[in-house]
């Protein structure tokens, strides 16, 4: 939170007029993206704090810091794990009955690039629309059996979008005040978004990235220095998390060696494999491919 408002407000409004050479400060705060993210994601399962409150205060703070209501990032994960590498829930999958590899390539170097943290930052302006708009538009533009349908179904609920409306124009005042320090350096604000965006988005879906298809508890546990394990709160244990989604990051490492878990390759190898492109249905293993550990 800190380091949010430091790039936020105290870097423009104090220390860039006294010398441009404290914008450099904004690298190690971009390199910073996914260990900020990891936090969100404690609090999404609640457990980033016992207390219940406590937890879900913290939590939608932090998301309004990230640039996204909480609730919008909260369901979008927890249905994420309910269903993972499904036909409709994959990023890098398409069917080669229905397109192409070649048709399906932009939309996915789209998404994951930039495009999964763009949504995520649009979210506040779309939801400020009229209710009676976000449900004609649901209903006339977004398929019934799409995750998107589902999502939209809960976030459209009265108290639901309330929140979502409360956040959103927070974070909404929040940035629009951080753009009006910077000024004339805007741009400079503007490429570290730009730099959240990219690592968000590109390192989303490394963990899932040529996996079964159909396996909702499937993931990669990818190997990775221990002070980068971590300060990434040990996010590399992605299959354990999967498999028991209630154990604190704290507590990772212990699991994976508890239930003799083993590494699918290093972390960062399994980033660069993300760049072959989008994978036909056809030729992903399907259910039970490989050797893992399911939950007790």
């Amino acid at each position: 939170m800190a380091l949010n408002l430091y790039q936020f407000f105290i870097l423009p409004f104090w220390l860039l007029p006294k010398n441009r050479a404290w914008a450099w400060t904004l690298l190690p705060a971009a390199l910073l993206t996914n260990p900020f993210w990891s936090l969100i994601h404690e609090a999404i399962h609640d457990l980033l704090h016992p207390r219940r409150p406590v937890n879900v205060v913290f939590g939608r703070v932090l998301a309004m810091l990230f640039g996204s209501p909480f609730r919008i990032l909260r369901m979008s994960h927890l249905l994420h794990h309910k269903l993972n590498r499904s036909p409709v829930e994959g990023t890098e999958y398409y069917d080669r009955a229905k397109s192409t590899r070649g048709a399906a390539a932009p939309g996915y170097y789209f998404q994951i690039f930039l495009g999964l943290y763009l949504v995520e930052i649009l979210s506040p302006i779309f939801f400020l629309l009229p209710r009676r708009l976000l449900r004609r538009f649901k209903n006339r533009y977004i398929a019934a059996t799409s995750v998107s349908a589902l999502l939209l179904e809960n976030w459209l609920g009265r108290e639901a979008l309330r929140e979502i409306r409360f956040d959103g124009a927070a974070t909404l005042a929040l940035l629009a005040l951080a753009f009006y320090g910077y000024g004339a350096h805007w741009p400079l604000l503007f490429l570290a978004l730009l730099a959240r965006g990219f690592l968000i988005s590109f390192l989303d879906n490394v963990y899932h990235y040529e996996t079964p298809v159909s396996d909702v508890f499937y993931a990669k546990n990818l190997r990775l220095a221990v002070p980068l394990a971590k300060l990434l709160l040990n996010f590399n244990f992605h299959g354990i998390h999967h498999v028991n989604p209630t154990i604190p990051w704290l507590h990772l490492p212990h699991a994976f060696e508890a239930q003799a878990g083993h590494y699918y390759g290093g972390y960062f190898a399994a980033a660069l494999r993300q760049l072959r492109g989008p994978i036909a249905l056809q030729d992903l293993p399907h259910g039970a491919a490989a050797a893992r550990i399911r939950p007790a």
